[in-house]
């Protein structure tokens, strides 16, 4: 069943299921309160000037800190659907949901190219 969004006819989406809305959630809290922390020991385990201890220290301090704090595992999603693949980091959104509101003129400055 189609809904309709500024007079035009646009397909449901399916959303992410909540739980895995709310872990990405909490993984930005995490890399936002432990970011400082991990910048400052992953400084010294590059630095060439630091002892082999120092390093190793770094390390094991790097491997208590809880894994969803590290930046990688954070997963960019799509602000219309939560869909995490396929996504236009420049506007934020899954190539569906993009390609649905380009369609619809819903996006200004995109339009669909023919050639």
């Amino acid at each position: 069943m189609a809904r309709r969004a500024f007079g035009f006819l646009i397909r449901p989406r399916i959303m992410a299921k909540k739980g895995k809305l709310e872990k990405n959630e909490r993984r930005a809290r995490l890399i936002d309160k432990h970011a400082a922390k991990r910048k400052e020991l992953g400084a010294v385990v590059r630095d060439p000037e630091a002892t082999p201890g120092e390093k190793r220290q770094a390390m094991a301090a790097l491997q208590t800190m809880p894994r969803d704090s590290a930046a990688a595992r954070y997963r960019n999603r799509c602000q219309m659907s939560g869909r995490p693949r396929g996504f236009i980091r420049k506007f934020g959104l899954s190539r569906i949901a993009f390609r649905d509101m380009s369609l619809h003129g819903l996006i200004p400055g995109v339009r669909k190219s023919s050639w």
